[in-house]
């Protein structure tokens, strides 16, 4: 083998595995449909259980692929109507606590506080408390998940 044919072989061998190593980047980069989530709607409470004004915490469960699973939520019923918040804070993912006689959300972890709107008022959270999706149908609460 001349050197010639020996340097050739080399610089293809360098294209072809660089070609694999882009093709494997790139199949692990693209969403599979695996992946891809919807939205489901569970049953949360019926409509006279919601106080007139203030803040309730509600746990619900909903299935995905044959397991069960807790979750939770504050409904706020304020001078806006009806909001749905998630309960997780947005700084480290605390689970935020909702305080009667401040009428704040505060994370019991690192000092984040929220107003009854969701929005951050003090402490390190870069943003608002997350609003879920929700809807009223036939008097029944419905909250959006995705599964």
């Amino acid at each position: 083998m001349t050197r010639r044919a020996f340097l050739i072989n080399i610089i293809k061998s360098f294209f072809a595995l660089l070609a694999a190593g882009v093709f494997a980047a790139l199949w692990y980069i693209y969403p599979s449909t695996a992946k891809k989530r919807r939205l489901q709607y569970v049953f949360v409470l019926d409509d006279d259980e919601l106080p007139k004004r203030g803040v309730r915490k509600v746990e619900f469960k909903y299935s995905v692929d044959d397991s069960e699973i807790l979750n939770r939520a504050f409904l706020v019923v304020g001078e806006k109507g009806l909001n749905v918040f998630s309960p997780v804070c947005t700084h480290l993912g605390c689970y935020v606590n909702w305080d009667n006689n401040r009428k704040e959300f505060l994370c019991p972890c690192h000092g984040g506080r929220y107003n009854v709107y969701g929005q951050v008022i003090a402490g390190p959270p870069p943003k608002s408390l997350n609003r879920l999706p929700f809807k009223i149908e036939s008097g029944k609460i419905y909250l959006g998940v995705t599964v």
